[in-house]
């Protein structure tokens, strides 16, 4: 039978991009994004539910692009899968943690673009951000703050305007 882990949210940094290195040198960086569902009530209100919060880690050099381009409050698309790790916390307590493993960032300068374009389901990555994340060599090794490994990156790519009346086709909309 066919399984299929993928998550896609848009939501709202909580808080900056923490970068850390693994023993390895390989880059990753995690935040959290929150988000909302906002529907109407019986009395055709709007209501916003409570906030829910995802955990993002994203390895390679799109983790530090990442931590050059985001800052707490950007909204923006992230998808990927969903991983559980556990550990044992200090009181002898068995703990778990799901994370969005990201392979897909659209910063803010490209969400309305995409939402015209329908680029969201696939892997689109924003000029502003590294191409592919690597594949997490093994989740389950804590990352350590040090210094990033001595490579040149390049400054991020403009932000694009968004799309004009002339670009969006009437037919393209789904109602």
């Amino acid at each position: 039978m066919f399984n299929l882990n993928r998550v896609e949210v848009i939501g709202n940094l909580t808080r900056d991009p923490e970068l850390r290195y693994t023993p390895n040198g390989q880059a990753v960086a995690s935040f959290a994004i929150a988000t909302n569902r906002r529907y109407r009530d019986q009395a055709n209100n709007w209501v916003d539910s409570p906030p829910e919060y995802h955990e993002v880690v994203i390895w390679g050099k799109m983790g530090e692009g990442a931590n050059q381009v985001l800052r707490k409050g950007v909204r923006i698309f992230a998808a990927g899968r969903l991983q559980t790790r556990s550990w044992e916390a200090p009181d002898g307590t068995k703990r778990y943690k799901t994370e969005l493993i990201a392979d897909t960032l659209i910063g803010p300068d490209q969400i309305s673009k995409a939402a015209y374009s329908g680029e969201f389901s696939g892997a689109t990555v924003p000029q502003a951000q590294p191409v592919q994340s690597s594949p997490s060599p093994d989740s389950n090794i804590p990352a350590s703050p040090s210094s990033p490994p001595s490579s040149p990156t390049s400054p991020p790519a403009q932000p694009s305007s968004p799309p004009t009346e002339d670009e969006i086709n009437i037919e393209d909309i789904p109602f």
